[in-house]
């Protein structure tokens, strides 16, 4: 399954400077931003973002039917939302959401 790859380049667009200090990674049908070994955030193969923030995070950014926990597998990844595509529809949505991630994913041990 193919991902989106406008919104992995707009991804690529926020982190402008910061785009070294970030490695990307295919996986999980998606696109992963890893910072220190650890995955920030991805584009997901089914469409819009897996976005880590943190168990401690979660309720702060949840938006029923556009911001929801995310699952895999069947499962609830804990510390993990998925993000729609209309959510991250602008740039200046797009922009919070992937430093909302880079933020969570550097208080993180490198791997």
């Amino acid at each position: 399954m193919a991902y989106d790859e406008e919104l992995a380049e707009r991804i690529r667009d926020v982190l402008g400077p910061r785009l070294g200090e970030v490695t990307e990674k295919k996986m999980f049908g998606g696109l992963s931003f890893m910072v220190g070994g650890n995955l920030a955030v991805a584009v997901r193969g089914t469409a819009g973002l897996l976005a880590r923030v943190g168990v401690e995070q979660m309720g702060n950014w949840q938006q029923p039917g556009s911001v929801e926990p995310a699952v895999m597998g069947g499962r609830e990844m804990h510390g993990w939302l998925s993000v729609s595509p209309e959510a991250v529809a602008d740039d200046k949505s797009l922009e919070q959401w992937v430093n909302r991630c880079l933020a969570y994913a550097g208080t993180l041990p490198r791997k």
